[in-house]
C-alpha cells in the first residue's frame, strides 16, 4: 500500500499545474485518471504474482479431467478457491455449476465472466508431461485453461475490490461440450439470482499465444444438420449422386478459399485477421452425405455451415428445388434442419467498447481485429447472449517456434499457460473499466 502510495504522489507531481487546479472538474478527472492507472498496475502486480499458482491449478485440471454431467471434483476446486477468497458461492443452480459473487466497495453495473469446465471424450495422444489420469477422458478443448483464467480473474479483482464499483459474477458452466449447461443454468433460474448487466468470456484457440482477437456479431459459422427424406427405390448410387449435386449446388466459399481447412485460421494472407480472409462469406456441407434407411424411406443427412444468417431460410427450398429439378420430385418427402444451436452473436456496443478498452490500456496491438467466422465449432455461451448483452473472445493458445498448438479437438493438442496470463490481466482490467463507466 505503501508503495502505491508513493507511486502515486511521485506521479501527480509531476502533472500537476504549479498554480494548482483551475476548477474542482479539473482536480476530479486528474485524480480518477491517477486511480484508474494504479488499479490496472496493480492487476498486473497480482496477475505476475498469483501466475505459477494459476499454472499449477491448470494442471490439475488437465491431470484431472471430468466429463459433462461428472464435473464432481472440479466443482468442489473451484468453490473453495472462491470461498477462500471470501465470495458468497452458490452451486445449486444447475448440475455442477459454480458461481461466485464479488461485491466492490461502491455500487454500480453488475457483470458477468462465464468459464466453462468440462472436458472431452478421446484418446488423442497428449505430448503434455502433466498428462490426464483419466483413461480415455481429456481437456483437449482448452476449458482447463479457461477455470485458470477465471479464477485468476477472480483474485486478482478480489484484490482490488476497493476499486470496484458495482458486482462481478464469476459463473462456472459444467456440460459446455453436449451444449447443454447453459441452457439448463438460465431454465433453472440464473437470472432470477444474479441478473447482470452484461456477460464475457472466451475460448482459447489455434492463433499465436495472447492474441485476443475478437468482432461484433457473428464468431462463427451456424451449423444445421439438414435431412432429406424420400421413398425407397433409388439405389445407393442414385443417393450418393443426389448428395454430391446438392452439395455442389449449395457450395460458396470467398476468394476460392478451402474455409474447412482450419490450420489457415491463423495465415497472415488468408486467416481470420486479414480482411480478405477465406473464412467469410461461405456456405459448404460436411463432406458426403450420410444414406440409410428406416422404415422403408431412404434418408440423406448432412451438416451445413452457413456465415449468413439471412440466407438460412433459403436452403430448404433450395435443396427441394435441386431435387425435383434432378428428376426425384415423386420420390421426395420431405427436407427439414434436424438440428442446429444457436451461434454466439457479440453485441455490438460492447464489442466496440471492449476493443477500445483494451487497446487504450494494453496497445493498439492488444486486440487483433477478426473478419471471419469458424466453422464446426460454436459454443453455448449463445444461450446466454439471447438474454443479456455479452461479448465472447478468442485467445491465442499456439507457440510456433516451441511446437505447441492449440487446435481445439485435435490430437496433440497443446496450450502456452502464458495464455493464461494474458488472459487474467487483460479481462480483468476490461470488467474494472466496464464497472466503472456510466
Amino acid at each position: 500500500m505503501k508503495k502505491i502510495t508513493v507511486t502515486l504522489l511521485c506521479f501527480a507531481s509531476s502533472v500537476l499545474p504549479a498554480q494548482g487546479f483551475n476548477t474542482k472538474k479539473e482536480e476530479a478527472i486528474l485524480f480518477k485518471n491517477l486511480n484508474e492507472q494504479t488499479v490496472h498496475q496493480s492487476i498486473q502486480k497480482e496477475t505476475d504474482k498469483i501466475f505459477n499458482k494459476l499454472v499449477n491449478i491448470r494442471r490439475d485440471f488437465h491431470e484431472n479431467p471430468e466429463l459433462a454431467g461428472k464435473e464432481n471434483q472440479t466443482q468442489e476446486k473451484i468453490k473453495k478457491y472462491l470461498l477462500d477468497l471470501g465470495m458468497e458461492v452458490q452451486t445449486d443452480t444447475y448440475g455442477h455449476s459454480v458461481v461466485g459473487t464479488l461485491k466492490g466497495d461502491k455500487k454500480g453495473r453488475k457483470i458477468a465472466w462465464r468459464s466453462d469446465m468440462d472436458a472431452l471424450q478421446n484418446d488423442y495422444p497428449d505430448p503434455e508431461t502433466f498428462k490426464s489420469t483419466i483413461k480415455g477422458i481429456q481437456h483437449g478443448c482448452g476449458h482447463d485453461i479457461h477455470m485458470a483464467i477465471g479464477l485468476g480473474i477472480a483474485e486478482v479483482l478480489a484484490k482490488n475490490k476497493q476499486s470496484l464499483k458495482g458486482t462481478v459474477y464469476f459463473i462456472f458452466q459444467p456440460e459446455e461440450e453436449t451444449f447443454k449447461g447453459a441452457k439448463e443454468m438460465l431454465h433453472n433460474g440464473l437470472l432470477s439470482r444474479i441478473n447482470p448487466d452484461e456477460i464475457y468470456g472466451l475460448h482459447v484457440t489455434a492463433t499465436p499465444v495472447g492474441q485476443i482477437m475478437v468482432k461484433d456479431n457473428e464468431m462463427f459459422a451456424y451449423q444445421k444438420k439438414i435431412r432429406i427424406q424420400l421413398k425407397n427405390g433409388l439405389s445407393e448410387d442414385e443417393l450418393n449422386d443426389l448428395g454430391k449435386k446438392i452439395s455442389n449446388s449449395l457450395f460458396r466459399t470467398s476468394n476460392g478459399g478451402k474455409p474447412w481447412e482450419l490450420q489457415s485460421i491463423v495465415d497472415p494472407k488468408t486467416g481470420l485477421t486479414n480482411p480478405d480472409t477465406i473464412f467469410k462469406d461461405y456456405l459448404f456441407t460436411d463432406g458426403k452425405f450420410n444414406s440409410y434407411s428406416k422404415n422403408n424411406e431412404s434418408f440423406l443427412e448432412t451438416y451445413l455451415y452457413e456465415t449468413n444468417s439471412f440466407n438460412l431460410d433459403k436452403i430448404i427450398p433450395t435443396v427441394q428445388k435441386i431435387i425435383q429439378d434432378s428428376g426425384y420430385k415423386d420420390h421426395l418427402l420431405s427436407v427439414s434442419f434436424v438440428q442446429g444451436n444457436p451461434t454466439v452473436v457479440n453485441d455490438e456496443k460492447l464489442t466496440r467498447s471492449s476493443t477500445e478498452i483494451l487497446r487504450n490500456l494494453y496497445g493498439k496491438n492488444a486486440v487483433a481485429p477478426d473478419y471471419g467466422q469458424v466453422p464446426f465449432f460454436n459454443d453455448d455461451f449463445s444461450y446466454f447472449q439471447e438474454k443479456i448483452p455479452g461479448v465472447y473472445f478468442f485467445l491465442g493458445g499456439s507457440n510456433f517456434e516451441k511446437g505447441v498448438i492449440a487446435m481445439n479437438h485435435s490430437p496433440n493438442f497443446q496450450v502456452d499457460e502464458e495464455s493464461i496470463r494474458t488472459g487474467v490481466k487483460s479481462f480483468a482490467s476490461l470488467i474494472v473499466e466496464r464497472l466503472n463507466r456510466n
